[in-house]
């Protein structure tokens, strides 16, 4: 016996989700304590151990087992007459047509919900726990028109994006604006620190996402998006943090480019680094020399106005 498991997760215009891969790797890790030997049929979209559904031939294959979703839809049926001489079975899935040929198609339907079924705990719920992996929070900068051809923001992000897809983390947008009435924004600057406080590390190419990573401990990856460094670099050496590299355009895209960002991602996960966010974060919270600097004007202010009315 040998079997294919697939699901949406193996079309190419599916959709891929967590549950589907998870559903996809509880399956996996059952049919492989039962010793059946069997593949993941995966689109070539998504990143599963297992060939590439497209191109695996049926007549490799007893059985399909189609894990997750719904048993609906136009590409299910063609699944159902790509692999015709297999036994297909359907498990995990939601039925929300019992005479769909979707569903009919089955020889075999063992489902998680539906109108003649009690609903049943979803096969992700079972899946293999795997090494935890870090949670990265991206701060992107917007466009930033003050520094004009200096300004290098779409490619340094593109760049970026490349290189972060490589990285086995789970990538959380930290955006810094703050709004009000939108759910996907803080609304304070103190929720915003609760959420950095619980990533592991930050990727940045905003100045605030240096400097409200480092105010709380966690290290950041900073990358500088004007050419010749700017407020990111300044900012990098004024809170002694070492972990800032300048995106210009000679060094961009290059193998060398990536090497330095490979470098300080190392780093910033390091013992090394979470000391070092320790000496940054204390210089945050000492007396600042720039609201030393505004005392010292307002004192400066007040001595002058002193000065006309006396005189």
């Amino acid at each position: 016996m040998r079997a294919l498991v697939t699901g949406w997760f193996g079309f190419l215009h599916g959709e891929a989700t967590a549950g589907d891969a998870g559903a996809a790797a509880a399956v996996s890790a059952a049919l492989r304590e039962a010793g059946i030997a069997h593949d993941v049929g995966r689109s070539p979209n998504t990143r599963i151990d297992g060939p590439v559904l497209d191109d695996v031939s049926p007549d490799d294959y007893d059985h399909l087992v189609f894990v997750c979703g719904p048993a609906h839809g136009r590409q299910v049926r063609e699944l159902h007459a790509r692999f015709a001489r297999c036994r297909r079975i359907a498990v995990g899935v939601s039925v929300v047509d019992p005479a769909d040929e979707a569903v009919r198609g089955f020889h075999t339907v063992v489902p998680r919900d539906g109108a003649t079924h009690a609903p049943l705990p979803d096969l992700a719920v079972a899946s293999p726990y795997a090494p935890e992996v870090p949670v990265v929070g991206v701060t992107q900068a917007p466009g930033q028109p003050e520094y004009g051809d200096r300004g290098d923001h779409a490619e340094v992000h593109a760049e970026l994006a490349r290189w972060l897809t490589t990285k086995d983390c789970a990538r959380v947008p930290l955006d810094t604006r703050l709004d009000t009435s939108d759910p996907e924004h803080c609304a304070t600057y103190t929720q915003f620190d609760a959420l950095v406080r619980r990533v592991d590390l930050v990727v940045t190419t905003r100045l605030h996402g240096l400097a409200l990573a480092l105010r709380n401990g966690v290290p950041a990856v900073a990358v500088d998006p004007v050419v010749g460094g700017a407020k990111v670099s300044a900012q990098a050496y004024a809170l002694g943090w070492p972990a800032v590299v300048a995106a210009d355009e000679e060094n961009r895209g290059s193998l060398g480019f990536h090497a330095r960002l490979d470098a300080l991602w190392d780093w910033c996960r390091s013992p090394a680094a979470r000391t070092r966010t320790g000496w940054a974060a204390a210089i945050a919270r000492g007396r600042s020399p720039l609201v030393e600097g505004l005392l010292d004007a307002l004192a400066r202010s007040d001595a002058r106005r002193g000065d006309l009315q006396e005189a």
